[in-house]
């Protein structure tokens, strides 16, 4: 385990980054949905903020969830540093807890106005691809940077679970983003369990209740538990508008609109609903 943490850049970096080939190439051979936009204005745009992402994140929140919990651990902080359990369950209920965390936390970014404005950026990219995972504002970044590291406090989760799920989760955000097509029987077997590239397009949809449907990050139960799960979008997935209907224009994409999207402009009123409630579609073709 000592290992593992050692080379926790390498592991995390070498499942990032595999992720991305595997993704690629798999747009390139089978892909979902034709991209309706400039490929180069979006690419420069989304990879941009990743880069800035990344000194931003080095620079302002130095100390990763890992370096948070192994701190917590040598300290005895967190609730799991404060029960006995076998090491097994303890690592379960730590990979567990901290994916229910983030479905709540991305639920929360919808429903607050001012995190909505943050989080937006992600949402206004008008086709979904690997790049669009990393398509988050500064802001959100800095913010659930912290946010996370406060959680691995709180938790007190094993650091080796905190690094396998904080991988496990880099590579599901490049392969949910993916624009990829799966035969629609896996699709099915796959999404009992987890998320699939089409159950998190349908968040990506212009639809508002589309929008706010299907936030989980790697399990799909949390949505059909928590009543967030939307099988299909409305039109199918080839007639589904991806983005948002208030950023349609193509300079929209350019990296200083990115950037400023959160300060300009007059949003209108979101109104949280049940999405899965509100047009059931049972799984199957779309």
């Amino acid at each position: 385990m000592d290992a593992l943490l050692l080379h926790q850049s390498e592991i995390h970096g070498g499942v990032f980054y595999g992720a991305i080939i595997l993704v690629v190439v798999w747009e390139l051979v089978m892909a979902r949905r034709p991209l309706t936009h400039s490929v180069t204005v979006r690419w420069f745009g989304n990879i941009s903020i990743a880069l800035i992402n990344g000194v931003l994140a080095r620079w302002a929140v130095p100390m990763a969830a890992i370096g948070a919990a192994l701190i917590a651990e040598d300290r005895g902080w967190g609730l799991l540093n404060t029960v006995t359990l076998p090491a097994w369950l303890a690592a379960a209920a730590a990979f567990l807890a901290i994916d229910l965390i983030r479905y709540f936390e991305h639920r929360v970014y919808h429903a607050v106005p001012v995190l909505w404005r943050i989080h937006m950026v992600h949402h206004s990219d008008m086709d979904v691809d690997f790049t669009t995972g990393t398509r988050h504002h500064p802001l959100e970044a800095l913010l659930s940077g912290a946010f996370v590291l406060a959680v691995m406090v709180a938790l007190g989760a094993p650091p080796v679970v905190v690094l396998i799920y904080e991988t496990v989760y880099g590579g599901f955000s490049v392969l949910t983003h993916g624009n990829v097509a799966l035969s629609t029987r896996i699709d099915r077997v796959l999404r009992l369990v987890v998320v699939t590239p089409d159950m998190h397009r349908v968040h990506h949809s212009a639809r508002q209740p589309e929008t706010d449907s299907n936030y989980g990050g790697i399990y799909s139960w949390w949505d059909r538990l928590f009543g967030t799960y939307c099988a299909q979008p409305a039109g199918g997935h080839e007639g589904m508008t991806l983005g948002l209907e208030y950023f349609r224009e193509p300079g929209d994409q350019h990296l200083p609109k990115l950037l400023l999207q959160p300060f300009v402009g007059t949003i209108p009123p979101r109104s949280l609903r049940q999405p899965g409630r509100a047009h059931p579609v049972p799984d199957g073709p779309a």
